[in-house]
């Protein structure tokens, strides 16, 4: 029968991969598109390096070679929808890995609206809630073609609804002036402040409250004073 076969590594991690630099991009592209771990991104990274590599070779070669086989890399491009289709092997050699994170299932659904964020999409093509036509797609890394593009919608016994955001507005009678409407926005923000203040208020109420009391004790004190000197008069003068 034979050895198994042996599946090739669809990634290469970077040769540098501690740069401060590297890092930060990485985790903004991680977190823009979705992506569940870095391992997606570095096979898109490889990807798109064995592109770039085929255009720098097709631009070394041979025009007899470069006639057959640069309309076949530029025709499987536009086909994905990574280059327009007068695009050159000069616009190959311009390309990023946004342009092939852009193509993924995940972030095609978030464009068309159909989620909120792009974790949410994510969610939405594996539990079995996307199609494309009429097969279901499970996979967030499925490369959407231009053709396909179109046919992407939910599936028909998906339950899912999304719900809209609702936004309160300040109603106002500014008509537009940005002046005035920076005012009232100024005035929105301050009425935390505001509710801190009327909460400061019943405290001093009580602060106030309790003074009479303090009054009412120290004009107590004098009164038995002049019991104690009235009992002792009186003491002194049965003695007599």
């Amino acid at each position: 029968m034979g050895d198994p076969k042996y599946s090739r590594k669809k990634s290469a991690r970077p040769r540098n991969p501690w740069q401060r630099n590297l890092l930060k991009e990485e985790l903004e592209l991680v977190g823009n598109f979705g992506l569940r771990n870095k391992k997606e991104l570095h096979v898109a990274s490889t990807e798109l390096s064995r592109i770039r590599k085929q255009a720098r070779q097709l631009l070394a070669a041979t025009t007899e070679i470069r006639t057959t086989r640069e309309p076949v890399l530029l025709s499987s491009l536009t086909r994905k929808g990574i280059v327009n289709e007068d695009a050159t092997l000069d616009n190959v050699l311009a390309l990023n890995v946004s342009n092939f994170l852009e193509r993924r299932l995940q972030t095609v659904v978030l464009k068309k609206g159909l989620a909120r964020t792009p974790h949410q999409a994510r969610q939405l093509v594996t539990h079995g809630h996307i199609a494309i036509g009429e097969n279901r797609i499970t996979i967030p890394s499925y490369t959407v073609t231009r053709n396909e593009e179109q046919l992407i919608k939910m599936t028909e016994n998906s339950t899912f609804v999304l719900q809209e955001i609702a936004v309160k507005e300040v109603k106002s009678d500014t008509y537009g002036n940005p002046d005035e409407k920076e005012e009232l926005n100024g005035k929105v923000e301050e009425k935390p402040a505001e509710k801190a203040k009327a909460e400061e208020k019943p405290a001093e109420k009580a602060k106030a409250e309790e003074k009479p009391a303090e009054k009412a004790k120290a004009e107590e004190k004098p009164a038995e004073k002049a019991k104690a000197e009235d009992i002792k008069t009186k003491e002194e003068s049965t003695e007599k």
